[in-house]
């Protein structure tokens, strides 16, 4: 349901949307569908999106946002991120409330999962 001036929608650059779209839907359980060439739209995700064709990737690094997913087990969900393709690019370490890794995707968009352990 959406919310007034709330975020409602989340888009991120993919080169490859065939390839995109088996990481998420093997390693998070993501749904898509195709909306032409050159763009594909996510849901099972906890918040809908969609990824565009793009070369460009989303780094924290070159100032992008971080999108930040839960699980209940970092470490089953870091294997299997790095079985799909996946690279860790930031090793789990502790903050106030758990413990969070980032990973790029298989296009480069960069990415972190937390979870309370």
């Amino acid at each position: 349901m959406s919310g007034q001036e709330k975020i409602n929608y989340i888009e991120l650059p993919a080169s490859d949307l065939k390839a995109i779209k088996q990481f998420y839907s093997q390693v998070f359980g993501w749904v898509f569908a195709d909306y032409g060439p050159d763009y594909v739209a996510f849901a099972n995700s906890g918040l809908d999106g969609g990824f565009y064709r793009s070369s460009k990737c989303s780094v924290t690094a070159d100032g992008a946002g971080l999108v930040v997913l839960y699980s209940k087990d970092l470490l089953q969900t870091q294997t299997n991120i790095e079985a799909a393709g996946g690279v860790i690019v930031k090793p789990a370490f502790n903050f106030p409330g758990g413990r969070r890794f980032h990973f790029a995707d298989p296009h480069g968009n960069e990415l972190a999962v937390w979870s309370e352990q």
